[in-house]
């Protein structure tokens, strides 16, 4: 199965329509597979004295609040389905990612091939259970959690694929997940993302190895959202196990805004999704056996059993008789040891191979 990779354009837009459309036409061709966007309200999303995250404070004036930040951010529903047909017209899945139920409720009309579920939100029930409420995939990303705030969020999409009435508390939605009804629910229709919400990560932050925790404990297809600067970490994640890649990614990393720094520019973009294609060709299929071409090498580079004094026929062989080189075709040398004590059957030049 090939990597899944989304090229997250975000709120790298900066609220102007040309550079969403062009972004499209960046990822698309990248050769990504779909390219994100960020849908929401910045008033039902965020408080007047909600706080910047200290990156956010870094990339942004630093005296505007969250929600200010945030209003001059949002992706206008009415531009939604032009940048949907945009996409469709490059041959690239279009998607966006939901933050509150309204936001949600008006992407289900775009009938989206799937939703990722922000890191943000995954403690958020009730946007978890409306997520599984449409019946589609999710892509759930770990960002900031623990691995039991993980299952959390797990039992509660669990309970909104599976059961129509609202869940009367908590309880009750920890004894529904360990129903088989819930587990084939969420291996059906969950991936799991690892990532750092950090905007750049650090490399000692990165914890590439996570990927495998996600992935023994829930037993869900892992993939990896990056925040890192440049294309390694996202490179090595597939080598790895990814089987989905998030990356960011602008039109220019010199653009106001508090994403852009973290963001590949699009000849990064392409370099990216080109090493993750060459990656997935040479992870292979994991099966060990001789390659169509190490047929012709083993000719060339495994050696015989060389007669290297000469022996006549019916002499019996000898340690000393016996020598190994290259000679294209033969014994192999592992059957030296049995020819020792055995009567020639013919006569041996030196050079000649030896048969048993």
């Amino acid at each position: 199965m090939s990597v899944l990779i989304i090229a997250e354009a975000g709120v790298n837009h900066n609220g102007e329509k040309d550079k969403a459309f062009a972004l499209i036409d960046v990822a698309a061709a990248a050769g990504a597979d779909a390219v994100k966007f960020q849908t929401f309200n910045a008033e039902r999303l965020a408080a007047m004295t909600a706080p910047k995250a200290a990156y956010q404070n870094r990339t942004t004036d630093a005296s505007q609040s969250q929600l200010e930040m945030l209003k001059q951010l949002e992706l206008p529903l009415e531009w939604h389905k032009e940048l949907q047909a945009h996409a469709a017209e490059r041959g690239i899945q279009f998607i966006s990612t939901a933050f509150d139920l309204e936001s949600l409720a008006f992407l289900e009309v775009l009938n989206l091939p799937f939703y990722k579920i922000p890191s943000g939100e995954i403690t958020n029930g009730p946007l978890l259970l409306a997520f599984a409420r449409t019946g589609k995939k999710v892509v759930l990303s770990t960002g900031m959690a623990t691995l039991g705030e993980i299952e959390q969020a797990l039992a509660i999409l669990a309970w909104g694929y599976v059961e129509r009435e609202s869940p009367p508390n908590l309880e009750k939605i920890w004894q529904h997940w360990s129903t088989p009804r819930a587990g084939k629910a969420i291996a059906e229709k969950v991936s799991l993302l690892h990532c750092t919400s950090q905007y750049p990560t650090a490399m000692e932050e990165v914890n590439l190895r996570a990927i495998d925790a996600l992935w023994s404990s829930f037993g869900l297809p892992v993939g990896y959202s990056d925040h890192t600067q440049g294309l390694l970490v996202p490179i090595a994640a597939v080598a790895r196990g990814a089987q989905i890649i998030e990356k960011h990614f602008t039109l220019d990393r010199g653009l106001p805004g508090p994403d852009h720094k973290a963001s590949l520019e699009p000849q990064e973009l392409s370099q990216m999704v080109e090493g993750i294609r060459s990656i997935e060709t040479a992870l292979g299929d994991a099966r060990k056996r001789p390659q169509l071409s190490e047929w012709d090498s083993r000719a060339a580079a495994r050696q015989q059993i060389v007669a290297v004094l000469p022996i006549h026929s019916g002499e019996e062989i000898t340690a000393a008789h016996l020598g190994t080189a290259r000679a294209g075709a033969g014994e192999s040398p592992v059957y030296l040891w049995d020819l020792i004590g055995t009567k020639a059957t013919r006569n041996y030049s030196v050079g000649d191979t030896l048969e048993r």
